[in-house]
């Protein structure tokens, strides 16, 4: 099992999901840990799914989240826009301007912003 889902679990070091543990039971892989927030989450969920199928039986996780407070945290990179980064944390473009309330103790312009600014992604 551990092969099989071996993406997952380097996703998982990856994100650098705390407590983690993996055990093999009976042909059932059982993963724990803690992410980070919610988006961390939703990848592991993610990659689990594109292993096991929707439903898969032969894994079990529980995975925690952290920080409920927001859903991720981005640091602003070279090419970055307020559209781009909705897009990436929340399929749509168009909810930038959630992303530019949620930060507006650091941004006056939601078309201003700077490379290394840490931006939170706040929950919908």
């Amino acid at each position: 099992m551990k092969t099989k889902y071996q993406g997952v679990l380097d996703l998982g070091e990856k994100l650098a999901i705390a407590n983690g543990d993996v055990k093999e039971e009976n042909g059932v892989l059982h993963v724990t840990g803690t992410a980070k927030n919610q988006y961390e989450k939703n990848l592991l969920w993610d990659k689990i799914k594109e292993v096991g199928g929707d439903n898969p039986t032969d894994i079990q996780a529980n995975i925690e989240v952290a920080d409920t407070s927001i859903f991720a945290s981005h640091t602003v990179k070279s090419g970055d826009t307020l559209s781009k980064i909705s897009k990436k944390y929340y399929g749509k473009s168009g909810k930038y301007n959630v992303i530019f309330e949620a930060n507006t103790n650091i941004l006056s312009n939601p078309d201003a912003i700077q490379i290394g600014q840490e931006l939170v992604i706040p929950n919908l």
